[in-house]
């Protein structure tokens, strides 16, 4: 009897597996189209070399809109479109230069911030430091600060790596995230957040009010790397003050010397543009047609969208190319999905997440609005998850599957569950054929920060693969050095190939993969904790 029921549990428990079958047939022709006639490198590289930054709304994310578009059309992919939504200006670097000029010529290294204006041609200006981080900080430079090079940012002692900055992860590294993590519900955390949001808006006009010519923030990555991430993009948000972030050694060089005296004088010259034609962003969508009459899909997608330092290369060209690779691997091969499979590169993502958003209210579910609460800007990601309750749209049925790829250009070895402990054997059993590649790792926690995210908060199956690092965290995240020289080629075929192969798995299963509850308002984790008071201010 005792054998007979553990039989029957294994029975049940094998159950899903089986639904969800791996055709190894159709692997080895994705493995084979991958690896052997791949157009993932090409597809990166036009997009780091030839069209470089893509800010939001810049002359080079329109151009990678277009072009990406484009090559879904001519692969043979359908429903090739554009869906828009509101987000605010355009902006992009002519040209830039930053040079101290006393007490000796130096040439520093330095970036506008995003949506900061252009100087007033070539400024020459002593600096002043005068950090602030909060608006109570602004009565201390009252009278300070008029015709000065301003600089915000507390300096410091720097720092010096102590691990390499290049990393595969390890056996041990993999199994520490197979954790879960119960979750956390504070909902006044976001309205603490968006308090910090407002800073930049006061500080900015403070710093007009007292007649600076211009700020500059310190990089926050020693190694001579600059960032430019800014977040006054809306209409009407625009700063007054030219910004640039200067790198963390030329920084501490400028304060040190202010320190000692006479203040050093710094040259600055910001050439960009701002770009107000049409003040929406656009994800671009494309299909694989599944045969299921009731318009069941499943998706893959990565964000298009970069900052403007570098060429947005591993962040995220890398994710798009292996997105769009999928996609031309699995129309090469001819599939023909029961489910439709859908690819999207997003926008907006690095202000908020902001394409995604705007595709999951439209289509998959809404969140009611919270009286007051800003609809623009960076605001609208802050708060969004802790809208309740939530209403399901038109495809919540349908879409049965959502994958992301945005850690870099790193290999694929395995993928973050979302605390779904009823995906883990079915990943597993998908993984299997790509065991030898180095990937099989099923983690049950979640991880946030890219665009599963807001599929994932009202009960999509949705989920983020886990990538090698590389050294995507230690030195490329939106930086001035994210080019095309750092990503690998196998790497980027390998995960291009897992990806196609998930899809057409989720497409052709017999059943959709198994979602968590539909998401209800949760109890405050810990009724009993008092906020920060530097929050409250």
């Amino acid at each position: 009897m005792r054998k007979a029921s553990a039989l029957a549990a294994i029975a049940l428990v094998a159950s899903p597996l089986t639904a969800q079958s791996v055709d190894r047939t159709e692997v080895g022709r994705i493995v084979d189209e991958g690896v052997n006639r791949s157009e993932v490198m090409l597809t990166v590289q036009h997009l780091a070399d030839h069209i470089g930054p893509r800010l939001t709304n810049s002359p080079g994310m329109r151009a990678a809109e277009d072009w990406t578009a484009s090559k879904f059309r001519d692969w043979g992919l359908k429903n090739v479109h554009k869906e828009g939504f509101d987000f605010g200006r355009g902006w992009w670097i002519e040209r830039s230069s930053a040079r101290m000029i006393n007490p000796r010529p130096i040439t520093l290294t330095a970036i506008p911030i995003a949506w900061t204006p252009a100087t007033a041609g070539r400024i020459s200006a002593p600096v002043v430091v005068a950090p602030m981080s909060e608006e109570r900080h602004f009565a201390r430079y009252h009278g300070q600060l008029a015709g000065k090079i301003v600089l915000v940012t507390l300096p410091n002692d720097g720092s010096e790596p102590t691990d390499p900055a290049f990393k595969r992860l390890s056996g041990d590294d993999l199994s520490k995230l197979d954790v879960y993590e119960q979750p956390k519900y504070d909902p006044e955390a976001s309205d603490r957040r968006m308090k910090r949001l407002e800073y930049s808006a006061k500080l900015d006009a403070f710093l007009k009010a007292e007649g600076a010519v211009a700020y500059a923030t310190m990089s926050p990555r020693d190694g001579k790397l600059v960032h430019g991430a800014g977040y006054l993009f809306g209409t009407g948000e625009t700063q007054q003050v030219p910004g640039v972030e200067i790198a963390a050694e030329d920084y501490r060089r400028l304060a040190r010397l202010a320190k000692q005296g006479p203040a050093p004088v710094v040259e600055l010259e910001n050439v960009v543009h701002f770009v107000d034609t049409d003040t929406r962003a656009y994800n671009i969508i494309a299909d694989i047609p599944g045969s299921d009459p009731s318009g069941a899909y499943v998706m893959a997608g990565g964000h298009l969208d970069s900052w403007a330092a570098g060429d947005g290369a591993v962040d995220n060209g890398a994710g798009v190319a292996m997105v769009m690779e999928a996609a031309r691997i699995l129309q090469t091969m001819g599939v023909k999905p029961k489910r439709t499979i859908r690819f999207v590169l997003w926008a907006g993502e690095e202000q908020g997440l902001l394409g995604s958003m705007d595709y999951v209210e439209k289509h998959i579910a809404a969140r009611a609005r919270k009286p007051g609460t800003p609809e623009t800007g960076l605001a609208r990601f802050y708060g969004w998850a802790n809208r309740w309750p939530i209403t399901r749209q038109a495809d919540y049925g349908k879409l049965s599957a959502y994958f992301n790829i945005d850690n870099g250009s790193g290999k694929l070895r395995g993928i973050y569950a979302e605390n779904n402990a009823a995906v883990v054997p079915i990943f597993r059993d998908w993984f299997a054929p790509f065991n030898a590649m180095g990937a099989g790792s099923v983690a049950i926690r979640k991880t946030g920060g890219t665009d599963h995210v807001f599929f994932s908060a009202v009960g999509i199956p949705a989920f983020q693969f886990i990538q090698d690092p590389l050294d995507y965290g230690s030195r490329l995240h939106h930086t001035s050095i994210d080019t095309f020289d750092h990503i690998k080629a196998a790497d980027m075929r390998q995960g291009a190939v897992i990806l196609a192969s998930f899809l057409l798995n989720a497409a052709n299963a017999d059943k959709p993969l198994p979602r968590l509850p539909f998401p209800t308002e949760p109890g405050v984790t810990d009724p009993f904790a008092w906020p920060d008071p530097n929050d409250l201010d």
